[in-house]
């Protein structure tokens, strides 16, 4: 374990899935900004954990060379189709509708170059900018754009409540119902998709303990935990599985594991990442349901040596553990629902950044006032 001057605490997991987000092609002052760790740490990281290179000293993946040739690719295809279809642009759309497009272009390309290729006078164009706009329309315009870029931002994740919430916080004066309004005038909303979960194989549970009762209040970090295991469906190996711990204060994931097999070593590994990152200093209880990994005598171990208070769910009442379902349940909307993974190992890179570069560190929640998990922690900490 290494101690660094913030006082945070990385696992080996953590370390290890930033060296390979390196390897894949993201500098480390990117890595830096994006997990809140010190460039420094991770060139020590780096030196520490990179494997070998090549002979000839290559040492980006032939996956990483694919993608930029088939980016390179397509940037070349987007500018062939944006000069043959110039051409009937020029003849299908009128002189106004030509002029709003160089209006929306000219951040991105000399206006100049826009009339010369569009067949447009430069003149013509100017002479459409005294056009009268209304304040309204002009709001509604840097409002759009505003939200827009929240949206994208957010990865189209954030819905009109966030965005809404945000819009506010940067001082705009707007309702709920404009931003919903302006929304679907530019056709985007939050991405809301379900597919299909397997349903594991019924098996008799016997009741345990739920010394929980619902209760999911807390005072600080480190009172009460939750875990749970959700399915991940990869084209190669099929169904994988995340085994998550979420600290109940925060909303924070403190500790999460990734396999191709749902055994109690996945739960055990995820447990035993959120102790290491988090160090609690008091008896805190963990809940999950009645899955046979944690009724395991092996998973209850190691429940006693880590000091912790073991909580279960009632038969049948998945309400009982409703946080950590509600954060799977946003995991598939947010960001699996929305991609094909090859492997395990691509699956592995994409959720981990979500996790720690998005949900704990830049998505915020309503039910901490609108702060990230990492936020709400930290303030914790310096309260403490």
């Amino acid at each position: 374990m290494t101690n660094h001057k913030n006082g945070k605490r990385y696992n080996d997991d953590f370390r290890k899935m930033v060296v390979d987000l390196y390897h894949s092609g993201q500098s480390v002052r990117d890595l830096s900004s994006e997990y809140g760790v010190s460039e420094v740490t991770i060139y020590a990281w780096i030196k520490k954990l990179s494997p070998m290179e090549l002979e000839d000293g290559a040492s980006i993946t032939p996956d990483d060379y694919a993608k930029l040739q088939k980016q390179m690719l397509k940037l070349q295809q987007e500018n062939e189709n944006l000069k043959k279809g110039y051409g009937h642009i020029c003849e299908k759309i009128n002189d106004a509708e030509i002029t709003n497009l160089i209006d929306q272009q000219k951040e991105n390309y000399p206006v100049h170059t826009l009339c010369e290729v569009l067949g447009v006078p430069r003149s013509t164009y100017y002479k459409s900018l005294t056009k009268t706009i209304s304040n309204r329309e002009q709001e509604n315009r840097q409002l759009t754009k505003r939200i827009i870029e929240i949206y994208q931002e957010s990865k189209q994740r954030y819905g009109a409540p966030k965005i809404h919430h945000l819009l506010v916080m940067e001082g705009y004066q707007v309702s709920l119902k404009r931003v919903q309004r302006l929304m679907k005038k530019a056709d985007i909303k939050s991405i809301t998709v379900k597919k299909f979960r397997p349903t594991p194989s019924k098996e008799k549970v016997v009741e345990r303990e739920n010394i929980l009762q619902r209760d999911f209040s807390t005072h600080t970090i480190n009172e009460k935990w939750v875990g749970d295991i959700t399915y991940i469906y990869t084209l190669k190996h099929g169904w994988c599985y995340l085994a998550s711990v979420m600290d109940l204060h925060t909303k924070k994931i403190v500790g999460f594991s990734f396999g191709r097999t749902m055994t109690t070593e996945l739960i055990i590994t995820a447990l035993k990442n959120a102790y290491e990152t988090q160090q609690p200093d008091e008896v805190l209880v963990f809940h999950s349901d009645l899955g046979s990994q944690y009724t395991s005598d092996e998973f209850a171990q190691v429940i006693e040596q880590l000091n912790m208070t073991h909580s279960f769910s009632h038969k049948g009442s998945p309400y009982d553990n409703a946080c950590i379902e509600s954060f799977h349940a946003i995991l598939k909307k947010e960001e699996v629902n929305q991609v094909q993974y090859i492997d395990e190992k691509s699956a592995r890179m994409a959720l981990f950044q979500y996790i720690e570069g998005w949900y704990n560190r830049k998505r915020i929640h309503s039910s901490i006032d609108y702060k990230t998990p990492q936020e709400m922690e930290d303030s914790c900490v310096r309260i403490s």
